[in-house]
């Protein structure tokens, strides 16, 4: 059986011997129902991670013991952002946690015409640590040891910003597009994804994401939902530029 990863608050460089966590750590353990002498391995989201033993747990807190640090390295060699129509339901949460599985280092949540959830306010930002929270747990999970930024969310039409730091951004359109395969990308070359919600982008949306420098692509004849579409970008990315396959 595999130790359980925990993502942990900063821990000092160097950091040794005992230390106590609290919180969403503490928790997490109390919820797996360790006892004390089990293995665990420990990551602050910094690179690298923790071998270490749980010594006790509590209500408030629990107590384990830093054993030893691995320098390991898990992040893909391609530098992807997702800008992802937010959709309704577990369909964004879903597609957060795959984008983090398939090795985006980005993931920006856009509003656009056709989106059925508007969020503001209060209700937006507890959305924004509910996603944040979404995409801890898939480091734990898949072993990043390094955590994705989720970007605060805005209107699709203000993401200028972001897209300007990338070459190439590519566009999901399956009312045409060319063919991923086609799409040359420099070596170590910031991409970005622009993937639509239900019902995917308007016209005027992508009008403006074509004069941003947008390259529309097409993943096949059929149409996908829009979690399914991350993923399948995604995937299909990795594997021709990244690391997917590799040994």
């Amino acid at each position: 059986m595999k130790s359980p990863r925990i993502h942990v608050p900063p821990l000092e460089p160097g950091a040794q011997g005992e230390q106590v966590l609290v919180g969403d750590a503490a928790n997490h353990l109390r919820v797996l129902r360790l006892r004390p002498g089990s293995p665990l391995v420990l990551f602050d989201g910094t690179g690298g991670e923790y071998q270490a033993e749980l010594l006790a747990l509590d209500r408030k807190q629990a107590r384990v013991r830093l054993l030893s640090h691995q320098d390991v390295e898990r992040e893909s060699p391609l530098r992807l952002t997702l800008l992802q129509g937010v959709s309704k339901g577990d369909r964004m949460d879903w597609a957060i946690q795959k984008a983090v599985e398939l090795g985006v280092s980005r993931i920006l949540p856009v509003f656009t015409e056709h989106s059925v959830v508007n969020l503001k306010g209060e209700r937006l930002q507890k959305k924004h640590h509910h996603w944040q929270g979404v995409v801890r747990s898939a480091c734990e999970q898949c072993g990043r040891n390094r955590i994705p930024e989720v970007l605060p969310a805005r209107h699709l039409l203000d993401s200028t910003a972001v897209l300007a730091e990338h070459a190439p951004s590519l566009l999901l359109d399956p009312a045409g597009g060319h063919p991923l395969p086609s799409i040359q990308l420099g070596a170590s070359a910031p991409v970005a994804l622009l993937v639509g919600p239900e019902g995917g982008f308007s016209d005027a949306e992508l009008h403006w994401a074509r004069e941003q420098g947008c390259t529309p692509i097409l993943l096949g004849p059929r149409v996908l939902r829009t979690e399914t579409a991350a993923v399948a970008a995604l995937a299909a990315m990795q594997s021709l530029w990244g690391d997917l396959g590799a040994q």
